[in-house]
């Protein structure tokens, strides 16, 4: 009896394990990113709800009709431009200069080497200040204290174009020498937007002429509607999509078993380029991407509505009744005659 007692137990623990292997996560209340959550099927109604509400969405049919499309292009940039802040100081304004140009000439021959020349370079001055200290002039019942110029300091922006994104980290290597670390920012720009713009147009309007042709198979006639349009175009840059995360995992278990203090220390914030996603795009021109690009949208909305139905109007019949009269002389002839009224 007691040997049947525990296969039957072990019986129920193994088929509970396989249970919980076949099931996954998905009774699960928090769910959480696993290998088995992205494998399983299971699992989708938790971690993607969207896909589900757009796979079991009710149509709802009308006689109005909508054309609804949108296009986008990935552009690859033609040239950057790199913007790095520096700041210089020195005693003497003309050796607080000859620094900061003896600075940015080291950076400019070093790239030079790279194809990067002196007309890529543009230099802003931010500003050109004396620097001030404390001076403290004991007396014999008080301290003065009183700023006195030191120094100088200078402040000036360069500005680095190129035009391959390797050349990039030759630039980096060479203001990292000359001690230029402050990169501002790197600005992209693309040459002949129109040219862009109007290809993102031939294409939306081709799939407006297939959509057409798709109503009109299903029996629409498409003259007999009235059209309203709404149409729209954009330009987004890669400084528009960079979104930021951090990654750590500071759990330790030996000091909670132990009770003790936790000292967090500075986790560090990475960055990372998210551009915009096609799932909502009818036309993606140059969708594979491996470099942040510029990326250029148009969207072209059309609405048919039917005409209103021509009211015609009912012919008017009138009646015309021509009168007749009689005249009866004292003889008692009857003599037919018309009166003009």
């Amino acid at each position: 009896m007691k040997k049947s007692n525990l296969a039957s137990m072990l019986l129920l623990f193994f088929c509970s394990v396989l249970i919980a292997q076949h099931k996954g996560n998905y009774n699960q209340i928090t769910p959480e990113i696993s290998r088995q959550n992205i494998l399983t099927s299971g699992n989708a109604t938790i971690y993607n709800p969207t896909v589900q509400q757009q796979i079991n969405k009710t149509l709802h049919p009308s006689n109005v009709l909508t054309i609804d499309v949108k296009a986008l292009q990935n552009v690859s940039a033609t040239t950057y431009t790199a913007i790095f802040n520096v700041s210089q100081i020195g005693s003497t304004a003309e050796k607080t200069n000859a620094l900061m140009k003896q600075r940015i000439d080291s950076i400019k021959i070093q790239l030079n080497a790279k194809g990067i020349t002196h007309k890529d370079f543009a230099i802003d001055v931010i500003s050109f200040v004396p620097v001030y200290e404390v001076e403290v002039t004991k007396k014999l019942f008080s301290k003065t204290y009183t700023e006195v110029p030191k120094g100088f300091e200078l402040q000036q922006n360069i500005h680095i174009q190129f035009t391959k994104t390797n050349q990039f980290e030759s630039i980096l290597e060479a203001c990292a020498k000359s001690e230029v670390y402050n990169l501002v920012k790197v600005d992209y720009f693309i040459e002949n937007i129109q040219t862009v713009y109007k290809n993102l147009q031939d294409k939306l309007l081709s799939l407006i002429e297939n959509k057409k042709a798709y109503y009109a198979s299903l029996g629409f006639d498409l003259s007999q509607y009235d059209v309203a349009i709404a149409d729209d175009k954009y330009c987004y840059f890669p400084k528009d999509f960079y979104q930021s995360y951090q990654a750590y995992n500071s759990v330790s278990f030996d000091v909670l078993k132990k009770g003790k203090a936790i000292t967090t220390a500075k986790k560090q914030t990475s960055y990372y380029y998210q551009p915009l996603t096609y799932e909502r795009y009818d036309v993606v021109i140059n969708p594979s991407i491996l470099d942040p690009v510029v990326q250029i949208g148009m969207n072209i909305k059309l609405v048919l509505t039917p005409k209103p139905e021509e009211v015609k109007e009912k012919p008017i019949t009138k009646t015309e009744i021509k009168h007749k009269y009689y005249v009866i002389s004292p003889n008692g002839t009857i003599d037919v005659k018309e009166l003009k009224m």
